[in-house]
């Protein structure tokens, strides 16, 4: 065992500079030596630490500020092409733990390993880490999997099969197999804090989507995909389709009012005109999925009126006039 030990000194005194040092909390050699007995059960004399510190420098590159460079002791320097930021651990966090898709014990498994690519002082700022939202987690725990699955089928250019379940309130609220989906992916896609994959089902030639956090049982099929899609296919077909609805994109005008600008310029700027009307209201014109877009207007119908097509006017005309009568 002692051999094994030996070793393994290199790896304990790193582990230890990446945990406990930094530019704030310089170790001497006492430190680490302390350090390594206190989470390896591990006695170390000072030559062998400072030996392989020297290697550590020397022939693995890595960044360390020594005691004959500062007089005050040793620390660990982030490389900056390999190891993340705190705020860039803190936005991998936050999008997890924001992520519907996401499952609650998934999200804790993901922290945990953010938390461990960070020393204890980076940890002990998020100790009173909280999550405040209002989304439902998804239940489904081959999401994960599910990306990896779809990911390899994609890069092997295969079809998949699948079991896609919805909710139905018939009348206890359940979470259902609807049947099995077979199709030809081309893409996962990120949108409105959830993600999507992008295919095309046999013998069709539109683009569908189906949500990855209701997907489960991915299975990889020996049948090669059908379809001629390029990545300017599946891009237009994104950038034209709001809330995931997929058809075939519409030209669109509306009046909007001002309170509304961020949030368009968020969901449809790229590629949308913007035209300023008066102090109040602006107009929009782009190119998007009827169905979605009705689905945005109604979320918002007291800031929005709708100019052209007539067909979605009439539509939404049609959808407040059935609420009233109610």
């Amino acid at each position: 065992m002692k051999i094994y030990e030996q070793n393994g000194n290199i790896l304990y005194i790193l582990n230890v500079l990446k945990k406990y040092s930094d530019e704030d909390h310089m170790l001497d050699i006492n430190d680490i030596k302390e350090y390594i007995n206190k989470e390896y059960d591990v006695d170390i004399d000072p030559r062998t630490i400072r030996r392989n510190i020297t290697l550590l420098k020397e022939k693995f590159d890595y960044d360390i500020v020594t005691w004959n460079e500062n007089r005050m002791g040793y620390y660990l320097i982030k490389n900056p092409d390999m190891d993340f930021e705190p705020g860039e651990i803190r936005t991998i966090i936050d999008t997890f733990s924001y992520s519907s898709f996401i499952p609650q014990s998934v999200t804790e498994e993901i922290i945990d390993k953010c938390k461990n690519m960070q020393n204890i002082y980076e940890n002990e700022k998020m100790k009173d880490y909280q999550v405040y939202s209002f989304s439902v987690k998804s239940n489904n725990k081959e999401i994960v999997k599910n990306i990896e699955d779809i990911s390899n089928a994609i890069y092997n250019k295969k079809k998949i099969k699948f079991d896609y379940y919805k909710y139905e309130l018939n009348p206890l609220l359940k979470n259902v197999n609807t049947g099995e989906r077979f199709i030809s992916p081309f893409a996962i896609v990120y949108q409105l804090q959830e993600m999507y994959v992008v295919g095309l089902k046999d013998g069709k030639d539109n683009l569908v989507t189906y949500r990855l956090d209701r997907m489960k049982n991915i299975r990889e099929t020996k049948d090669k995909v059908e379809g001629k899609v390029t990545n300017k296919d599946i891009d237009k077909f994104v950038k034209s389709t709001v809330m995931m609805f997929g058809s075939t994109g519409e030209e669109i005008e509306i009046i909007c009012k001002m309170e509304l600008l961020d949030n368009v310029i968020d969901l449809f700027g790229e590629g949308s005109i913007i035209k300023y009307v008066d102090k109040d209201h602006f107009r929009l014109i782009t190119n998007k999925d009827l169905e979605g877009f009705k689905r945005y207007v109604l979320r918002n119908l007291d800031m929005i009126s709708v100019v052209k097509p007539v067909k979605l006017k009439n539509e939404i005309e049609r959808i407040v006039k059935d609420y009233l009568k109610k």
